[in-house]
Formats: C-alpha cells, sequence, structure tokens
C-alpha cells in the first residue's frame, strides 16, 4: 500500500517526527493564504519536475495555482486532494529512509548527505542494520553515527530521538518503505520530514482494521504510453526512467510503458511489474535499467531472478545494473542464465539483434 505524502505525514506526526505546518484541501476548500507550499497529492514521483509542487510568495494567485494542480495529470493521475503546507526556510537537505533489508533480516537505515530529485543517481550513501531487540540502545548508536556522516554533530541527541521515532513508526505500522526527501534543516535549526514516502504491508492489514485503502492502490508508478509497444521499461528513479524510455524512442524501437519502481526493487515489486507488462500483447523485450544507490545491485536481481519464476509467458530480460555490489549481481544473474549489460545502450542493441 503506497500512502500519499499527507497520509504518510499525519503517520509521523504520530510518532512526534517533526513535519512542516499544514492542510489537506479539497477542491471546493478556500485557498490558503501566501506564502504557502502546494503540492499536488498523487501517488507517483517526479512531481517537482513535473510542475506539482508550487512555491506561492505573498501576492501570488494561490486560487488560479490550486485550478492548475487540481488539472495536472502527473504520469496518468490526477490530484483528488492538494497539501498547502508552510513555507520553511531551508539551509540544507539531506535523504533518510527505512527499508527492510531481507537478505540480512534486517530493518536498514540508508543516508546520503544530498536529498531531493535524482537522489537515486547518487553514490555514497551510508547503511547501517538495525539490531533487534534493543531499540534505543540502535536508536543511539545509529543517530550518533548519522550525525557524523550528516556532519551534523550538534544534532546527535536530535537525530537519535528521530531515529528512535522513525524505527517506531515504521515497525508499528507494517511499513516496507519509509522514505524521507528531503530532511530539511532549517534556518531555525530544525532538522524537518519536507516530504515523505510511505508503503505499507498489505498483508498485515488484518493488524490495521481503521485504515481506508480505496484510494491506494499498490503499484501507481506504471504508466501505459503505447499499447502496442513492443519494449517495456523498468527503471529506478523518475529521472532514470524517462531517460530510458527516451533512449528506447530514439533507438526506433516502441516503448510501452514508463516504470518508476524508486528505492523498492523488491521480488513483489517486480512480480507486479511483470505482470503488467505481460497484459501488453506486442511486448516482446523488458530494459530494466538500475543504478543500485539506494537499492543494492545484488538485491535486484535476486529479485529478478525470484519473480521471473513466478509469471508466465516472459519477454526477453535485457538488464543494466551499475552500482553497489554489481559483481555479485553479475554471478547471480550469470547462474540463473540471464545476461547483465554495461550499459543501457548495450541494452538497446540486444533488443535490436535478437
Amino acid at each position: 500500500m503506497n500512502l500519499l505524502e499527507h497520509e504518510a505525514k499525519s503517520l509521523l506526526g504520530r510518532y512526534h517526527i517533526p513535519i512542516p505546518r499544514g492542510s489537506v484541501l479539497s477542491p471546493h476548500d478556500h485557498p490558503p493564504k501566501a506564502p504557502v507550499v502546494l503540492k499536488s497529492q498523487v501517488h507517483t514521483g517526479g512531481r517537482g519536475k513535473a510542475g506539482g509542487i508550487r512555491v506561492m510568495k505573498t501576492g501570488d494567485d494561490v486560487a488560479m495555482a490550486m485550478r492548475e494542480l487540481y488539472g495536472l495529470e502527473i504520469k496518468g493521475e490526477k490530484p483528488s486532494v492538494l497539501l498547502a503546507e508552510e513555507f520553511l526556510d531551508i539551509t540544507r537537505e539531506y535523504y533518510l529512509s527505512l527499508v527492510i533489508n531481507r537478505n540480512e533480516g534486517a530493518i536498514e537505515l540508508i543516508a546520503h548527505r544530498s536529498g531531493g530529485i535524482e537522489v537515486e543517481s547518487q553514490e555514497g550513501f551510508g547503511r547501517w542494520a538495525v539490531k533487534s531487540g534493543h531499540a534505543r540502545q540502535e536508536s543511539e548508536r545509529i543517530g550518533e553515527l548519522l550525525a557524523e556522516y550528516y556532519g551534523l554533530a550538534d544534532k546527535t541527541f536530535v537525530l537519535q530521538d528521530l531515529v528512535e521515532n522513525l524505527l517506531a513508526c515504521f515497525i508499528k505500522e507494517d511499513a516496507t518503505l519509509l522514505e524521507i526527501n528531503p530532511l530539511v534543516l532549517t534556518a531555525d535549526g530544525r532538522l524537518v520530514a519536507g516530504d515523505c514516502k510511505m508503503v505499507l504491508d498489505d498483508d498485515a492489514l488484518f493488524r490495521h482494521k481503521d485504515r481506508d485503502l480505496s484510494e491506494t492502490p499498490a503499484n501507481t508508478n506504471f504508466v501505459t504510453l503505447n499499447p502496442s509497444g513492443t519494449v517495456a521499461t523498468i527503471a529506478n528513479g523518475a529521472g532514470l526512467a524517462m531517460a530510458t524510455v527516451d533512449a528506447v524512442y530514439v533507438a526506433g524501437l516502441t516503448p510501452a510503458n514508463f516504470l518508476d519502481v524508486g528505492g523498492g526493487a523488491t521480488v513483489d515489486s517486480m512480480v507486479a511489474s511483470f505482470r503488467q507488462i505481460t497484459t501488453f500483447p506486442h511486448v516482446s523485450a523488458i530494459i530494466i535499467n538500475i543504478f543500485g544507490g539506494i537499492v543494492r545491485c545484488d538485491e535486484v536481481a535476486r529479485a529478478i531472478i525470484a519473480a521471473r519464476t513466478q509469471v508466465d509467458h516472459m519477454p526477453a530480460l535485457y538488464i543494466r545494473l551499475t552500482g553497489t555490489n554489481s559483481d555479485i549481481a553479475e554471478s547471480l544473474l550469470t547462474e540463473a542464465g540471464l545476461t547483465l549489460y554495461p550499459t543501457l545502450a548495450d541494452c538497446i542493441r540486444g533488443v535490436h539483434h535478437a
């Protein structure tokens, strides 16, 4: 279950994680006073690039901006509500997330010194596995390491509390992904969750009977481009996904879809992706283009190998994985009878020569 930003932030607030002051707006609500930040509430990423986030200054026509945002389709989805938030005076942006590392059987905290758009394509991520059964001790340990990594020694205690509260939220809400991007440092010294993406485990819904899932689809980063397309694409990060589609098109092939799996290239997400792709009658090839920054290449490789055994009538796979543990990924794919291509161009040439 992929939450909208305002839903995710509402959960963060319950666990005393700092979020901007804000309110949810329906189409009939009166426009808030500027300065204010208006955010389209859609499930997909890439809102900023698509014009789905508007910073409104004093004197700007907020009502007009609201009408434009309600009419703006982002990767096939229009918002039913907007999120209006206070304007933050930001001095620095960071990246912070919690995921489940299934290979280690542990929760993993992932951080980067830069946050915002296209963080997936960066290198130098910090990673720390959370040892089970010692929440406060682990929060203190990882919070101290995180403060050193970010260069925020004066925020050590703040980061320790933040890690403890994030872990509580992640565990009690049965999350599989909790991503704060960006985690912002404001001019007055606060660390605030500027944006949040959260995915909850559908199999744990019996523990959360109060949740309304009617507008929370599991996979909304899939956009059909051409029902008669011959090449499907899977990538992580909106920018890389768009670049992959463009490269396929420029090479004279017909892309069938846009699919951004973000930082969650798991077995379940791969199975869902493959099943959607196999509904396209003319697709004969799938190009998978993943940069292993947030998600490791070996994790993606294992997900691909496991997922393809669960889907019938699979098209040919052309896989490019680069980044963390790409050498391990290549060994795994080779053992499974799959080829790892060094570049996206090589994948496309492989499709042409098939």
